[in-house]
């Protein structure tokens, strides 16, 4: 039975790495997925097409008929930290995802899984479409995103879905004071946190980290600052210190 899965957590948890992963898996079972992914997140418009890559994800919609990637306005890339991506479909913020998804049906085949990246910047509407996908179309879908903003309120994207998903789940990360973050914090150049503005900054490491509620009150309330720039051990790197 097809269902609607929300992954949730706060930034640097691994959201796109488990994404990829997963549909990886079906591509090995010889099963082809449409991966979404909102034109609002311009962080990897800039990133090259995985196309070349050894063990590359074929693009959203691949098949007899399919284009590439290059040709449609339409195709990104979903790109994690740690250097996996695949080719993805952009999508618009008025864009009626049921009818997106039946599009590619119509022109490719049969659709075995939809993934959606940063599922926070969906719109009411479309996470309605989404539960139609799976509904209607009996096609499971993944989708991925951050619970809250830097202010601790939910995004829209995310408010539906924690409302009408079939399952949830939470990837966990956490805070530079070790314990679990569930929250985000956007910060200044010197580290010190943000709390106006609009709900939508795209950004990276530079202007947002994860914390846990503790350190997210201590961090909004002007008390201490974020190193935004803390050193990276290398993966496997081994403590020798007596």
């Amino acid at each position: 039975m097809a269902k609607l899965y929300f992954y949730y957590s706060a930034m640097n948890a691994g959201k796109t790495t488990t994404l990829l992963q997963s549909a990886y898996n079906y591509h090995e079972r010889g099963m082809r997925t449409l991966i979404l992914t909102p034109a609002i997140d311009t962080r990897t418009r800039d990133v090259p097409s995985p196309g070349a890559a050894r063990h590359p994800l074929p693009q959203a919609g691949e098949g007899k008929d399919a284009q590439p990637a290059a040709a449609s306005g339409h195709m990104g890339v979903v790109a994690s930290r740690i250097g996996l991506k695949a080719n993805a479909r952009r999508f618009a913020g008025d864009e009626n995802l049921l009818a997106l998804v039946e599009a590619d049906i119509a022109a490719h085949g049969t659709l075995n899984c939809v993934f959606v990246d940063e599922a926070q910047f969906l719109t009411r509407q479309q996470v309605w479409q989404l539960t139609d996908v799976v509904d209607k179309l009996r096609i499971p879908v993944l989708a991925y995103g951050l619970r809250t903003d830097f202010r601790g309120e939910l995004f829209e994207g995310s408010r539906y879905l924690l409302a009408w998903a079939d399952e949830l789940q939470e990837i966990k990360t956490i805070c530079h004071s070790g314990s679990k973050a569930t929250m985000v914090v956007r910060v200044d150049e010197q580290g010190r946190a943000v709390t106006d503005g609009p709900q939508v900054e795209i950004g990276g490491n530079d202007r947002y980290v994860s914390v846990s509620r503790a350190e997210f009150k201590k961090i909004t309330e002007g008390h201490g600052r974020i190193e935004l720039q803390q050193s990276v051990l290398p993966l496997g790197e081994q403590d020798h210190r007596g």
